[in-house]
């Protein structure tokens, strides 16, 4: 019986190896023939209108750029073309000719020279728009002269931002002798209240833990703070932070601090914030709400009942190669995706909240280095990860409202560069994606699919991911017995349709 069952268990590794050859053979044939398109196509024409056309889209997203002008100071006239204009101390320029910042974006433009006169600052910016070195540099051209400890705090909503907020800042002070920590929650209180006794002069925090240090850890305040600075100040709110913040801006003191805010979108709730903490901001403001950037191409697939996971497969297929991000409603979804492409012999790793700190910060090195072509990912990392070079988005499962669609899309095509989301769309969510166009303010275009090729690969790609359900639900069985972690819902076949919505 049991070598019966072998051969069975056999024939579906064969089958599913076969499949994954198929996969690679199809995709180096679409290279060949991209390679020999671009052959064909390429003459100096064709590069002299290339580069006209960029030079119009810059122009545009140029003209684009608005100030708002209600009830603060607006910044309109001020703004640089190079970093060696502005009165920075010789390191910082030179650590920002190291970091290759040779032009700066809208943001940084618009923000940096009102920051160096001393103004207190509200950003409005899309992801991805060089914000955090909008607020970096001006902190760390001061720090020059003062170097004092705890001299300024960036307050984050999450782990992974925090990070990326401190490698910009090391970045940035390397020449500088800059010293700084990460204040997180999901890591031990004891090693960062010793780091906080080294005297940082830069803390980078989310707020509830650094409300825990400052109420628990001796030694430990922000009674000279010089600068406080809120970094995705909606998100901060969204994820009610609201009640911590306002316990934190009672204890650091008002007088002789600068205050930075930077915000993907202004609502109420951010107004009411910057009402009690700054004092005559200067607005500077580069993207209006639910704006996406020019060079982002937006598109969807009308897919039936039933064969999300095939057509997935379908587009990784068809962007071999490519760097990627899939986003998913639920956290189970992530890991049966990274484990269906990774069965089917694409490079995925998964990111989502279940994962431990070290294990989140492991999936995105292994991403950032180019380790994993393909990152499958909760909203948790729809928000401020700084990963510079993703080609593409997948929507899997449709956000249920339109900034999150935003912010998801807002992965690719920044600073500048082109990039492409695809959205997922089964008869579930016309009315979800009909609120997102009604937004954006145009129709998503669809993407054309060859039904021959969707028909070859469904069969294949269902036998592959029940193989990833069964052993889901196998490590599901371990852990109960072991009695380990949470008691997880089994993946049925009624809930495997059901992620498909």
């Amino acid at each position: 019986m049991s070598k019966i069952v072998k051969r069975k268990e056999k024939k579906a590794n064969d089958e599913l190896t076969s499949l994954a050859e198929k996969i690679r053979a199809k995709a180096l044939e679409n290279q060949k023939k991209l390679i020999e398109a671009e052959k064909e196509g390429g003459s100096e024409s064709d590069s002299e209108e290339d580069a006209t056309a960029e030079k119009k889209k810059v122009l545009k997203s140029k003209s684009k750029s608005t100030v708002s002008t209600q009830n603060e100071n607006t910044n309109e006239d001020e703004s640089f073309e190079s970093f060696s204009e502005l009165n920075l101390v010789p390191e910082l320029i030179q650590a920002c000719k190291n970091l290759n910042y040779s032009k700066p974006t809208p943001i940084q433009s618009k923000a940096i020279p009102p920051a160096l006169e001393g103004h207190d600052i509200i950003g409005l910016a899309q992801t991805g728009s060089g914000k955090t070195a909008a607020f970096a540099i001006p902190i760390l051209n001061r720090l020059w002269h003062d170097q004092e400890p705890y001299y300024a705090c960036i307050l984050a909503p999450t782990r992974e931002l925090a990070q990326q907020i401190k490698e910009t800042f090391d970045s940035l002070g390397s020449l500088m002798g800059v010293r700084s920590t990460c204040i997180v929650g999901g890591m031990n209180m004891m090693d960062q209240a010793r780091d906080l006794m080294r005297k940082p002069h830069i803390i980078i925090a989310t707020p509830g833990r650094l409300m825990d240090h400052l109420e628990n850890t001796k030694g430990f305040s922000l009674r000279k703070l010089k600068f406080l600075v809120m970094d995705e100040a909606d998100r901060l709110l969204d994820m009610e932070f609201g009640p911590v913040l306002d316990r934190i801006l009672k204890i650091i003191p008002t007088q002789e601090r600068t205050t930075y805010l930077f915000s993907a979108t202004m609502t109420s709730k951010i107004d009411k914030l910057q009402r009690a903490s700054l004092t005559n901001p200067v607005k500077c403001a580069v993207s209006n709400k639910y704006q996406t950037v020019d060079t982002l191409v937006q598109t969807l697939m009308v897919v039936p009942g039933g064969l999300k996971n095939t057509y997935l497969i379908y587009l990784l297929n068809e962007f071999i190669g490519k760097t990627m991000i899939i986003f998913t409603r639920t956290k189970a979804n992530a890991e049966r995706l990274s484990g269906l492409c990774n069965l089917l012999e694409f490079s995925a790793t998964a990111l989502h909240g279940d994962l431990n700190q070290n294990q989140r910060m492991g999936a995105l090195d292994l991403f950032k280095a180019g380790k994993r072509s393909i990152l499958v990912a909760t909203d948790v990392a729809a928000r401020g990860l700084d990963i510079p070079s993703v080609d593409i988005v997948v929507n899997y499962d449709i956000p249920v409202d339109s900034k999150s669609y935003i912010h998801r899309v807002g992965r690719t095509a920044r600073a500048g560069r082109s990039g492409k989301s695809i959205s997922l769309v089964s008869q579930y969510d016309l009315e979800l994606i009909l609120r997102i166009e009604e937004v954006l303010g145009k129709k998503l275009p669809k993407e054309s699919v060859d039904k021959n090729i969707i028909l070859t690969l469904r069969d294949s790609v269902d036998k592959a991911n029940g193989e990833v359900v069964m052993e889901m639900n196998r490590r599901n069985k371990e852990k109960i017995a072991r009695g380990k972690g949470r008691r997880g819902r089994m993946m049925t076949r009624e809930n495997m349709d059901m992620g498909e919505r």
